[in-house]
């Protein structure tokens, strides 16, 4: 395959981009990332002097440089698929300054539709959050059939996206599959989200911030489960169709910062507890059996070790904990 990848250079993105160049190496294609704080082209090392793979910094947003890579002008050879992971992500950006995440995640992925449309693109992968669904009740776990009710800006954004996504299948055929995952966590994630927060801060001694009681509940996934779910979805998945990727693995909050000062050997004294955000939704639960008996997929990961691992990748990269 020929792809396209946007968001390259991010967190999940760049470890999809490992993951095809070491198991599909006779694939090719290119990176679209516009490098923001989120992404760095030095977690696109995988790629670098491979004649088959193009880093191109640039916005999903810009509509002649997409035509441009999808019609091969730029990439010299047509784009077969879309694996679409650029976005704004993060939910407290998003109450502060809600337009980057209508710009980026609706309007960029309308520019990726339609472009995709005019140049006959054969699979189109939309990735999404189980934050679109809103929030759960202390049981059960969403669906692909459960209705979208998102609480917050960035939520919002990617539903919108996840709806024009299924619109552009129902209407025109385009191959589009979504994939709506719990949080991840691994290597190269930004610090601003809750486990390299925690991590960084306690390794500095410092305060480990935790919105209002702590009780809010997350379904956790390694990123390398997620990529390989999204490797299947590309491969073998069904257009028009959603697959859910969770590990069935929840945590509160506040029960996963002390792990992660546990496995630091810190003091629980570093957790200070803020008032909670607007719209935090209290918990998630995924309900992947579709993507498990479909397409046979499951996590590998074992959580405490991924964990640990975790810890030691920003315990021996100190430049990576900053937050900015």
């Amino acid at each position: 395959m020929h792809l396209l990848i946007t968001g390259g250079a991010g967190f999940i993105g760049s470890h999809f981009v490992r993951y095809i160049v070491n198991h599909h190496p006779n694939d090719h294609g290119v990176v679209l990332d516009r490098l923001t704080y989120a992404g760095s082209i030095d977690h696109l090392k995988a790629i670098a002097g491979q004649a088959n793979w193009t880093f191109i910094k640039g916005d999903i947003a810009d509509a002649p440089l997409v035509s441009s890579i999808l019609s091969g002008e730029k990439s010299g050879k047509a784009i077969d698929a879309i694996v679409h992971f650029a976005a704004e992500s993060h939910v407290d950006r998003s109450i502060k300054e809600p337009h980057p995440f209508i710009r980026t995640n609706v309007v960029g992925t309308h520019v990726l539709l339609e472009n995709a449309r005019r140049y006959g693109v054969k699979r189109f992968i939309q990735i999404s959050t189980d934050e679109v669904y809103g929030a759960l009740g202390p049981e059960g776990a969403f669906s692909e059939n459960a209705p979208l009710s998102p609480n917050n800006p960035y939520a919002a954004s990617k539903a919108s996206a996840d709806l024009l996504a299924l619109s552009y299948w129902r209407t025109y055929r385009l191959p589009v599959i979504i994939t709506r995952s719990a949080n991840n966590y691994g290597p190269h994630q930004h610090p601003e989200k809750l486990i390299p927060l925690a991590i960084t801060r306690a390794l500095a001694d410092e305060p480990v911030t935790i919105y209002g009681d702590g009780q809010q509940i997350r379904d956790w996934v390694h990123v390398e489960d997620h990529c390989r779910a999204i490797d299947l979805a590309l491969r073998k998945g069904e257009s028009g169709e959603i697959y859910n990727i969770g590990a069935n693995n929840e945590w509160t909050n506040l029960e996963l910062v002390k792990l992660i000062l546990k496995l630091l050997n810190k003091d629980e004294s570093l957790i200070t507890f803020v008032a909670d955000r607007p719209g935090h939704d209290r918990r998630y639960a995924i309900d992947s059996t579709k993507i498990r008996t479909r397409l046979g997929w499951k996590p590998a990961k074992n959580f405490l070790l991924g964990l640990k691992e975790t810890i030691n990748w920003y315990r021996n990269h100190p430049n990576d904990r900053r937050l900015d």
